[in-house]
């Protein structure tokens, strides 16, 4: 590492030249056989409902929510999908809806970044499941915290009924959609939507609430269909006349548009975009900006994937900020959490980064890396509260086991200071992206701002985990305390009992569980995470009104 004179940025990172080459080389190749396998898994997904399923879509003259995204954004841009594995291994007796049978995401038309929802109906007919609603109210967060237009393209049949008491009543679920749609209206966040097949019963007030509605020919809207209607009141009508294009075009009065396919709802979609007076200001300063001396298609070589054992999580920095230019803050103190300024894109951007490499404090005592001591808990804070009162984003990079444990932590306050850059994380008002490049483990998944503390976004890489704890002590643990009920028993069963627990656990900490829950937003391939971060920063830049950062009782 150099250091740079004059006021700049330290430059860091190590030439892989001067690296162990055996190991980097090991590392690369087991990382790459990781993203194959998840790139190749993703491809099944992105087949939706299979291609027997697309086949029955094009004989309705209608086009695939993936067709409908590509032809809807600017040509030459990229649609930033997220929430490609929600549902993931879930709702298996129901055939794990691929994607959670809706697409989302952030794509630029007419060169405003818009969100976008669509509903695969090639997935059971779009239906909406447990986290197809948190996929779509996900969506709806970005549109909002984000200041950014929001389409819906409509083609859905409603709630999956068979679990419908999973999607109805609850304060996160059907209803909350309708809500945010007035919310999202009342803050002048333009919404429109296209209509472009079934659309019913209490689905049907989202593109009622909407600011512009488009019905497409051979669409219907209807809060009870056909066949609830002469059960209910004994009138017999088809789908088109109770609630078509034309009935709700030219009768009702409900839709503002009425065209003749899906390719001219999707013009129209662009013509009303073309139209909006969006202001194009930007919360924070981009300057021009050099890549990283470094490689990024360098990143899956510093660690293993399954054990990364110790590394310089600095040398993963230098392969994502500009030109390797890292200003570090309190290096010399709190060593187990790396935590500095530098660019991404031209963009500043603060980084909270756990160090995984054993360090000694200059009084000697040993630190592991992955631990989150008083000193670096205290040092996390007050970096986050100075990214605040510079309207600076927030990059964490999470490889945690936690906060240290013991008699001398504890002696020394480590709940206090935990505490404090928990409240630090809790109040920020800047924007926070989240990356989870190893492990992501009890309160340090917390203190790092995970789900729960309301990043804009969250990312994963294939190497990730995320749990309580990791899995060989979460399997001692609860071994331990089912064998105190099982008496005298022998090693073989409590060998066998532990692999069970073991196996359970990991299951449950593989990035997939999480993003099928949505608890992460998308798995990244780790050579894409600068392309991913300088995306989601442009995004978040949206948002011109920051408000000023108020930090509640602090423990001292």
């Amino acid at each position: 590492m150099k250091k740079w004179v004059g006021g700049q940025m330290d430059k860091i990172g190590t030439p892989i030249e001067k690296m162990n080459p055996d190991k980097f080389q090991s590392n690369s190749d087991d990382f790459l056989k990781y993203i194959s396998f998840y790139i190749e898994e993703q491809k099944k997904i992105k087949l939706g409902g299979g291609t027997i399923a697309i086949e029955k879509q094009h004989n309705k003259k209608r086009l695939t929510a993936r067709e409908r995204i590509d032809h809807l954004i600017d040509s030459g841009t990229q649609f930033f999908e997220l929430g490609i594995y929600a549902a993931w291994g879930m709702y298996e007796e129901y055939g794990s809806p691929p994607a959670s049978g809706t697409l989302i995401g952030i794509g630029k038309i007419e060169g405003y970044d818009c969100v976008v929802v669509a509903n695969d109906a090639t997935v059971k007919a779009g239906a909406y499941f447990e986290v197809t609603l948190k996929k779509t109210l996900r969506a709806q967060q970005i549109a909002l915290e984000n200041n950014l237009p929001i389409i819906y393209l409509v083609d859905s049949a409603g709630v999956f009924l068979p679990l419908q008491d999973q999607v109805f009543p609850d304060e996160a679920h059907f209803g909350r959609i309708f809500y945010n749609n007035a919310r999202l209206s009342a803050l002048g966040i333009p919404q429109i939507a296209a209509v472009m097949g079934p659309c019913v019963a209490g689905g049907a007030y989202l593109p009622v609430m909407c600011d512009k509605y488009i019905i497409v020919e051979g669409a219907s809207m209807f809060l009870a269909g056909p066949a609830l209607v002469k059960a209910a009141i004994g009138q017999d009508i088809d789908a088109d006349t109770l609630g078509g294009a034309t009935t709700h075009s030219a009768i009702s009065g409900t839709a503002d548009f009425h065209e003749k396919d899906d390719l001219s709802g999707l013009e129209r979609i662009r013509i009303i975009m073309s139209g909006l007076n969006i202001s194009n200001s930007l919360a924070f300063q981009r300057k021009e900006f050099t890549p990283p001396q470094f490689s990024p298609n360098e990143l899956i070589g510093l660690f293993h994937p399954e054990n990364p054992g110790q590394y310089d999580v600095r040398e993963i920095i230098s392969r994502i900020v500009d030109d390797s230019d890292f200003s570090e803050f309190k290096m010399t103190y709190g060593k187990s959490l790396v935590c500095g300024t530098a660019r991404i894109g031209g963009m500043s951007i603060g980084i909270v980064a756990n160090q995984r490499k054993i360090s000694r404090t200059e009084q000697g005592e040993m630190q592991m890396g992955g631990v989150i001591y008083s000193d670096s808990a205290d040092k996390g804070a007050r970096f986050i509260m100075n990214c605040n009162q510079d309207k600076i984003p927030l990059l964490f990079m999470h490889d945690v086991n936690g906060f240290m444990v013991g008699k001398d932590s504890e002696w020394g306050g480590i709940a206090k200071d935990g505490a404090k850059m928990v409240n630090a994380v809790s109040n920020s008002v800047v924007p926070k992206i989240t990356l989870v490049i190893g492990g992501s483990y009890g309160a340090g998944n917390y203190a790092l701002s995970g789900r729960a503390y309301s990043p804009r976004f969250m990312f994963a890489w294939p190497s990730a985990k995320i749990a309580v704890m990791g899995g060989d002590s979460a399997a001692k643990t609860l071994a331990q305390i089912k064998l105190a009920k099982m008496g005298d028993v022998d090693e073989k069963t409590k060998s066998d009992l532990i692999t069970k627990i073991k196996k359970n656990y990991d299951v449950q900490s593989d990035p997939r569980y999480a993003a099928a829950r949505m608890w992460i937003d998308e798995i990244i391939d780790p050579r894409e995470t600068r392309n991913v971060i300088i995306r989601s920063l442009e995004i978040v830049a949206h948002q011109t009104k920051i408000p000023e950062p108020k930090f509640g009782v602090l423990q001292v």
